[in-house]
């Protein structure tokens, strides 16, 4: 699963978008296992129809070839929320999901604490691929925080930002470990 997610960002990043959600679909199948093969090929493509959005407001904010990041931080984003909607939809996540991930993926491009609404965001999404409501159920201290899973998501991002893509790959593998095994119990 972390081989096609990566495949699936690498894909978005070669501007394959056919591969590209042919790979997000072949995780969401897996991770949303309430999912059919149709629902799980939706999921994908609204998670791409979000990056394709994404690079139309770069594209909208470039100037001389350079994105105008003041000027993207102010552009409105509701493209990108939509696609995320649609996807939380498909998949039964909590809506706030779709306005977190929008809001992270901005913050991410124009510079802020991304951290934090991307990880709420992934907490709600692994809720409902765990089928777990409680998640990330800390039996003590930091009942504040998101789970590791988040943050081993969030870890992938900055990793895949660097290039990293081994790294990366080791970091989601357990990310995925996680899920697989809650359908199995």
């Amino acid at each position: 699963m972390a081989d096609q997610l990566g495949q699936g960002f690498v894909n978005h990043d070669r501007r394959n978008r056919e591969d590209a959600i042919e790979a997000f679909a072949a995780v969401d199948a897996l991770q949303f296992s309430h999912l059919n093969d149709k629902e799980a090929y939706q999921a994908a493509k609204a998670r791409v129809d979000a990056l394709w959005a994404k690079d139309d407001l770069e594209d909208e904010c470039r100037v001389d070839g350079e994105v105008d990041y003041d000027r993207l931080g102010r552009v409105d984003w509701s493209p990108v929320k939509e696609a995320f909607e649609q996807r939380a939809s498909v998949t039964g996540v909590d809506s706030k999901y779709a306005e977190l991930t929008a809001e992270g993926w901005r913050r991410h491009k124009v510079g802020g604490d991304y951290w934090t609404p991307m990880m709420h965001a992934q907490m709600l999404e692994l809720r409902v691929a765990l089928q777990d409501p409680t998640y990330p159920d800390k039996p003590r201290e930091g009942q504040s925080g998101f789970g590791a899973e988040p943050a081993r998501w969030t870890l992938g991002v900055e990793l895949h930002d660097t290039r990293q893509y081994q790294q990366a790959h080791r970091v989601m593998t357990p990310y995925f470990q996680r899920i697989l095994d809650a359908h199995d119990e």
